[in-house]
């Protein structure tokens, strides 16, 4: 096994800020992934869905762009990354001291150790509870007023630790926002997430 090559489907690197949720504006290394099911109309990486398009990466490569990127933080996402097992990458990954934030959509299995997650369930779709517990963070995408009742729907799942965003989606932000500055009015706990990396035209 210590010879083996293991490998990922990978879209790409790059080195941006974080544009959304918690972490909002921290400089990170981002490694995009592959492949996901849960084919959401307003995602805007549908690129990554398809991962057969995708060269399998070495590990070992990621992390030495990882490491040449010079930044203590990495942001893993897709697609849906856990489509993958990232236990290799995680660990080597950590071994080097990088800090590891996941981006998921909670429809699969957790697989790898992270110091951050962040959960977007999408409505209609499977959630597996282990991200009731272990989630730092709860992301909803808002597309109509029906994804506030979702939202309230999630909270009461999550654990009361968990931080809680409401995100408008981009086409519709206009029209969503100031459904979601009343919601959150009434709901403190709640707070906005933007895609400010879309305002500021970087990755």
């Amino acid at each position: 096994m210590e010879n083996e090559v293991y490998t990922l489907p990978l879209v790409e690197t790059f080195v941006s800020l974080q544009g959304e949720g918690y972490h909002t504006g921290k400089a990170a290394f981002f490694i995009r992934l592959a492949g996901c099911d849960v084919a959401c109309r307003f995602c805007d990486t549908q690129e990554s869905w398809n991962a057969k398009l995708y060269p399998q990466v070495p590990i070992s490569e990621i992390v030495k762009q990882a490491l040449e990127a010079k930044l203590k933080d990495v942001i893993i996402t897709g697609g849906e990354p856990l489509k993958w097992d990232l236990a290799p990458l995680t660990q080597k990954l950590h071994e080097y001291g990088f800090t590891i934030y996941l981006e998921t959509s909670g429809t699969e299995q957790l697989k790898g150790e992270y110091n951050w997650i962040c959960c977007s369930p999408k409505l209609g779709h499977f959630i597996y509870p282990e991200f009731f517990q272990k989630a730092n963070e709860l992301k909803i995408i808002v597309t109509e007023d029906k994804d506030l009742d979702y939202a309230l729907e999630m909270q009461k799942k999550f654990h009361p630790g968990c931080h809680l965003f409401l995100q408008p989606e981009w086409s519709k932000r206009s029209a969503v926002l100031p459904m979601i500055v009343n919601f959150i009015l009434s709901h403190p706990e709640w707070r906005l997430s933007l895609q400010t990396h879309k305002y500021i035209n970087i990755p």
